[in-house]
């Protein structure tokens, strides 16, 4: 028998896998199941970026290696940030991405050696921690709780930690606490990374989805933010373009050519009409983005109010497309996700991103308001 490389025995996603074996099953048996597990976008990009699209893919040099980059959509990510987040880039300080987990999951291979720690949120995102594992790095989690609004203790990391770690991985709009970052919070963490020499990697692929007339806070509003931290976004949840596969990472050019030269070697580029349509979106109308982020919270409005009204209270989400929610005392995060199962709603069992995240399960708001109220309804068994 040949074995397989030991990394991958971290890659486990048995949790997932359970889950989506179950989820198979109950549909086998002709069961109606409201999938919320999945930050899987519903709705279809922009009309606009469908026909540019549409036209670019029947023309005929529209099929060549891309590898690199397109000017145009560097160009378009530094409108982008200016008129969005108020953020001054130079298109040098693009790196475009086949969606920004494809950066994240590269990310510690260029900068980890065997040895080398990054930091990293528990709860959080199941590439975070993965992309050490593939690079043979060591991992340090740092707790995310209520009490500390889902923000790291900086000063509760320990100074042997602080001093071998390379690089730390943040992301608000959280996934999958739904949390905000404040601009004070942000700032803290800027003079951390460059206190103790870590590279600090936001993760802002939610950064059009916030509620409640709040602005979007880019890590790079904040002063000497550039001296210590790069950010990674996408169109997947911000123009509904996932299948897609486009994103970016933004920051100083020497921070960005190790992940660039390791690009080199894996890929060959955005396929072109992707990137054209990618344009069409970053410089387009933002009225798009105003209704879609209304759309995402009034779903969320409703969702909260229906599980209220089954005497099921979980925390509003600030931003994104989840409800992070803590379950009744007598359930476990995974007792209540197949007790959920049974009644026909799947959601992720908190679990799946980090022992931190025990006792929780995460709701996506990937359904219409009609299907989350049917939801609601159908988990009002099992509390």
């Amino acid at each position: 028998m040949i074995n397989p490389s030991r990394r991958l025995d971290h890659l486990t996603t048995s949790v997932f896998s359970e889950m989506a074996e179950r989820k198979r099953e109950k549909i086998n048996q002709g069961n109606d199941m409201i999938d919320l597990s999945i930050g899987s976008p519903d709705q279809p990009p922009p009309l606009i970026v469908r026909k540019h699209f549409s036209n670019e893919v029947l023309q005929d040099h529209s099929y060549q290696y891309a590898i690199n980059s397109t000017q145009a959509f560097n160009e378009a990510v530094v409108y982008f940030y200016r008129e969005r987040y108020d953020v001054e880039i130079e298109p040098r300080d693009v790196l475009q991405l086949m969606g920004s987990q494809d950066g994240l999951a590269h990310i510690a291979l260029a900068y980890l050696d065997e040895g080398d720690v990054i930091i990293v949120p528990d709860p959080g995102y199941p590439i975070y921690s993965a992309c050490a594992h593939i690079a043979g790095a060591e991992l340090y989690y740092v707790s995310l709780t209520e009490e500390n609004q889902f923000m790291p203790d900086l000063e509760a990391i320990p100074a042997e930690i602080r001093d071998r770690a390379k690089l730390m991985i943040t992301n608000y709009p959280g996934n999958p606490t739904a949390a905000l970052a404040t601009k004070s919070y942000l700032e803290k963490l800027v003079q951390f990374g460059i206190n103790h020499n870590i590279l600090i990697l936001h993760d802002f692929a939610y950064s059009e989805l916030i509620f409640d007339n709040k602005k979007p806070l880019s890590i790079f509003s904040v002063p000497n933010a550039r001296k210590t931290a790069i950010e990674f976004n996408s169109l997947s949840k911000s123009f509904n373009m996932a299948g897609a596969r486009i994103g970016y990472v933004i920051g100083e050019p020497n921070f960005l050519k190790p992940l660039a030269v390791l690009k080199s070697h894996l890929d060959y580029g955005v396929f072109l009409p992707v990137q054209h349509a990618a344009v069409e979106a970053l410089t387009g109308d933002f009225t798009f983005l105003e209704e879609h982020c209304q759309t995402y919270q009034q779903r969320r409005n409703v969702f909260i109010n229906e599980l209220k009204e089954i005497g099921w209270s979980v925390r509003q989400p600030d931003g994104g497309m989840f409800v992070w929610a803590k379950v009744p005392s007598h359930h476990t995060s995974m007792s209540f996700s197949l007790a959920a199962l049974e009644a026909g709603v799947v959601v992720t069992p908190g679990n799946a991103f980090g022992n931190a995240g025990e006792g929780y399960v995460r709701i996506a708001l990937v359904q219409d308001e009609e299907k989350l109220r049917e939801a609601a309804q159908r988990l009002r068994e099992i509390l």
